[in-house]
C-alpha cells in the first residue's frame, strides 16, 4: 500500500516551470535563475524546457553543506560560534514537535516533499513527452529518479520511515496517509536508484549532474545504513523504550549478514567502477605530500593550489562558479565559505569552529593515538600529527593567507593567533584571532580553532565578498564508497580486505598501514572514517547509526587555552609571532558551555515531525521520545 502526505499545505497549485538561463548543458547548471513561466504542455514538448524543469529539481540541493550553519555544529566536529541561531535546543536535547530547533532546508520535511513533488511531475510526464531526443529523455528521467531517491534518503536519515509518494497528486485528492516503515522506505529508495542507474548508463558525465555511478554510490550508502545498528529492531527496542511503532525506524534484524553482504556488494560495484585519487600507492608518502594530497581532495579541482586531477574523487557534487551564481548576499554560501568560517583576524566570521574532541582524534604520524596524558604529546599537541589535521583545522601558529591591511600590524608572518602571549613587560598580547582581539572580537572562535578544509588556501584569493572560491561540495565521493566497502567487510569478518583498503587511503596522506584486527580494527576504521570525512556531513549520521551518540555527540564541548611565556633572557617578538626558541607554550583543555551545554537523550536519534505537519495529517505517527 502506498503512503502519502500533503506536501503543499492547504492548496496544491498546478506545477509551474521556470525557464532557466543556461550557458550550455555542460556549464554550472545549478547556478541558473528562472526568467519566465512556461506552460506545462510546452515543457514536455521541448527538450531544453524539459531539461530546465529537471534543473529546478536539482535546485532543492541548495548550497549542499556550504551553509553558514553547518551540520558539523550538531556533532562532535564543531561548535557554531554565534549564539541565538536556534542550535542550542537541539544540542541540549530540548527540541520538541512544537518548538523545533534549526533545520537546514536540505533535509527539512516540507522542503523535501516540495522537491519530491517536482521529481514526481517529471517522472509522470517524461515517458509521454513529445520531444524527439530519446537519449535526453532517458537522461532526464534517470535524473528525476535519482533526485527523488536522494531527497527521500535525506528524509529517511533524519526522520526514519516516511510517507512514500510516487506521483503528483491533484487538488481533490486526500493527502492524509501514514508513514512507510523503515524497510519500505529503503526498498523504495533502492528501486529508484536502480532505475536511475539503468536510465543513466552510458550517458554523458557532466559535473554536478547525476550519473549511473552516483546512483550506485548512493545505493551503497543507503544499504550501509540499513545494515547498521540503529536500524535493527532487536538492538533499538531498549533505546526507544515504550515506543510501539519500532518498524518506522528499524526493521527485524533477520539475516543480518545478508544485509551486510548487500551493502558490501553495492559498495564494491562502485569501488571497481572508478579509481579515486592516488589509491594505488604501495607505501605512505611524506607528511608534506600527504597534506597537499588531502588539500587537493578537499578542493575538488577548484583551486589554483590543488592538483586538479583530485576531482576524480567526486561522484556527485554541487558545482560553483564565480561568474554566474544564484547565491544570495545573505546568507552566504559556498563561494564565500572562507568568510563564513575563517578567522576574525581576517575579517571573517568563525562560523563552525572545530572542537578539541575532533582535534584529539587525529592520530600521531606513527599511527598511535594522541594522548593528553603523554607528556610529549601534551607539550606540543600539533607536532607530528596526521597530515589531514593541518589540511582541515587552523590551530595556533599555523600558516595561512596574507593578512588584510587592518590586521597586518599584529601579524607580519601570516600565522594564526588563537593564544595569549607574554609581552615581556608583565602584560599579555591577545592573539589577533581570539575573542579578545581588537579586530572584530565578536567573530572570534570560542574553541581557539578555525575550519580550514573547504576554504581555498590560494594566497591570491582573499576571503571577502569581492572574491569567490570555486570549490565544489562533495555530496558523494569515491572514498566514501571505499569506506562503505571496508565497514561491510569488517562486519562480515573479511578483515584482510578491510586492512588493505584502509591502508591505501592512509598511504596517500602519509599515514602508516593498518595492522589491527577484531574490535581494534573496527575502532580504527571508525576513527579513520571520522577523520577522512570530517565536515562532510557524515559524522551526524555515523555516530547515530553506530549507536555511539551518547558517548560522542553528547559530550560537553572542549576547547583549548594556549599561553606563551618568554624563555629566560629572551626578547619578545614585536609584533608577536610563534617561535618555540623564544617562548614556552602551554596548552590546557577547557570545557565550554557559553553557547550550549551539550547532552544526549535518545529521542535525538531522529528529528521530530513538526506539530504543523501532524495537524495537517492525522495519520502521521511521531518519532520516539517526542
Amino acid at each position: 500500500m502506498q503512503k502519502f502526505i500533503k506536501i503543499l499545505g492547504k492548496g496544491v497549485v498546478a506545477s509551474a516551470l521556470f525557464f532557466l538561463l543556461l550557458t550550455g548543458c555542460k556549464e554550472d547548471f545549478l547556478n541558473t535563475e528562472p526568467l519566465d513561466s512556461i506552460s506545462s504542455e510546452a515543457t514536455w514538448a521541448d527538450g531544453p524546457l524539459a531539461q530546465a524543469f529537471i534543473f529546478n529539481v536539482y535546485s532543492f540541493l541548495g548550497y549542499g553543506g556550504f551553509e553558514e550553519q553547518g551540520l558539523s555544529s550538531l556533532t562532535d566536529e564543531a561548535m557554531f560560534t554565534h549564539a541565538g541561531r536556534n542550535i542550542r535546543p537541539f544540542n541540549e536535547g530540548t527540541e520538541d514537535a512544537t518548538n523545533t530547533a534549526w533545520m537546514s532546508a536540505t533535509y527539512q520535511w516540507d522542503q523535501m516533499y516540495l522537491a519530491i513533488r517536482q521529481a514526481n511531475v517529471a517522472i509522470d510526464r517524461l515517458p509521454t513527452s513529445t520531444f524527439t531526443d530519446d537519449v535526453l529523455r532517458d537522461r532526464l528521467l534517470g535524473e528525476a529518479h535519482f533526485l527523488r531517491a536522494y531527497y527521500y534518503h535525506q528524509l529517511a536519515r533524519f526522520y526514519g520511515g516516511v510517507p512514500l509518494i510516487d506521483r503528483p497528486y491533484g487538488l481533490d485528492e486526500d493527502y492524509s496517509v501514514e508513514r512507510g516503515t523503515w524497510a519500505e522506505t529503503v526498498d523504495f529508495i533502492v528501486a529508484d536508484l536502480d532505475e536511475a542507474a539503468r536510465l543513466l548508463a552510458g550517458k554523458t558525465v557532466t559535473p554536478g549532474r547525476a550519473t549511473d555511478l552516483a546512483a550506485q554510490a548512493l545505493k551503497s550508502r543507503v544499504l550501509l545504513y540499513d545494515a547498521s545498528d540503529l536500524h535493527q529492531s532487536d538492538l533499538v527496542t531498549g533505546v526507544f523504550s515504550g515506543y510501539s511503532n519500532i518498524e518506522l525506524v528499524a526493521s527485524p534484524s533477520g539475516d543480518r549478514a545478508a544485509k551486510w553482504r548487500r551493502a558490501r556488494d553495492a559498495a564494491k560495484l562502485v569501488v571497481d567502477a572508478a579509481t579515486g585519487y592516488k589509491l594505488d600507492l604501495s607505501g605512505p608518502v611524506s607528511a608534506e605530500e600527504g597534506k597537499q594530497n588531502y588539500v587537493s581532495i578537499a578542493m575538488g579541482g577548484g583551486s589554483a593550489v590543488g592538483d586538479a586531477s583530485a576531482a576524480v574523487e567526486l561522484i556527485f557534487e554541487r558545482t560553483k562558479t564565480p561568474l554566474y551564481t544564484v547565491e544570495d548576499n545573505w546568507p552566504l554560501g559556498g563561494i564565500h565559505h572562507g568568510i563564513n568560517n575563517g578567522p576574525n583576524g581576517y575579517n571573517n566570521w568563525a562560523g563552525n569552529t572545530p572542537i578539541q574532541q575532533m582535534v584529539d582524534d587525529y592520530e600521531m604520524m606513527d599511527g598511535s593515538y594522541f594522548d593528553w596524558d603523554n607528556a610529549e604529546h601534551a607539550a606540543a599537541p600539533y607536532d607530528n600529527r596526521d597530515p589531514r589535521l593541518y589540511a582541515s583545522v587552523m590551530h595556533d601558529g599555523a600558516s595561512w593567507k596574507p593578512r588584510p591591511p587592518a590586521s597586518r600590524s599584529f601579524d607580519m608572518v601570516d600565522q594564526i593567533q588563537t593564544g595569549y602571549y607574554d609581552d615581556g613587560a608583565g602584560g599579555t598580547i591577545n592573539g589577533v584571532d581570539t575573542r579578545e582581539s581588537s579586530i572584530e572580537n565578536w567573530n572570534g572562535s570560542r574553541t581557539h580553532y578555525y575550519h580550514r578544509k573547504f576554504i581555498d588556501p590560494d594566497p591570491a584569493l582573499p576571503d571577502n565578498q569581492s572574491n569567490a572560491q570555486t570549490v565544489p561540495w562533495p555530496f558523494i565521493r569515491y572514498t566514501e564508497a571505499v569506506l562503505n566497502y571496508v565497514e561491510a567487510s569488517i562486519e562480515l569478518g573479511e578483515e584482510d580486505v578491510a586492512r588493505e583498503w584502509l591502508s591505501r587511503l592512509r598511504y596517500r596522506v602519509g599515514m602508516p598501514a593498518v595492522t589491527d584486527s577484531g574490535d581494534a580494527l573496527r575502532e580504527r576504521y571508525r576513527n579513520e572514517r571520522r577523520v577522512e570525512l570530517a565536515y562532510e556531513e557524515h559524522r551526524y549520521h555515523d555516530a547515530r547509526r553506530w549507536l555511539i551518540a551518547p558517548e560522542t555527540l553528547g559530550r560537553i564541548i572542549q576547547t583549548i587555552d594556549i599561553r606563551a611565556t618568554l624563555k629566560p633572557g629572551a626578547t619578545p617578538h614585536t609584533p608577536y609571532r610563534y617561535d618555540t626558541d623564544v617562548y614556552d607554550y602551554t596548552y590546557t583543555v577547557v570545557e565550554n558551555t557559553e553557547n550550549e551545554t551539550r547532552t544526549w537523550v535518545n529521542k535525538m536519534y531522529y528529528r521530530p515531525i513538526s506539530r504543523d505537519e501532524i495537524n495537517r495529517n492525522s495519520l502521521l505517527i511521531q518519532n520516539p521520545g517526542y
